[in-house]
């Protein structure tokens, strides 16, 4: 039996955590657990991304979330 988790990778450069990716992360982290998905996303943080204009950066799955709130990242997370 395979089992696959969803990856959500949160940048934590400099930029992202003043736009907010610490709060992001919590936010996703508790949105998670309660809708649902818990022990089917593994939320990642990362090194800087390079993307620093359209902080804060998440990647879910394939797709690039750019300035992204916990609304987004749910969108996004649903569709893969």
């Amino acid at each position: 039996m395979k089992h696959s988790r969803k990856l959500i990778f949160i940048c934590n450069g400099s930029d992202c955590k003043k736009a907010g990716a610490k709060k992001l992360g919590k936010e996703l982290k508790s949105q998670c657990n309660s809708t649902g998905l818990k022990g089917t996303c593994k939320l990642i943080k990362t090194k800087c991304m390079d993307m620093c204009k359209t902080a804060p950066n998440v990647i879910v799955g394939d797709h690039f979330c750019k300035k992204t709130d916990v609304d987004k990242v749910m969108v996004q997370l649903k569709k893969s």
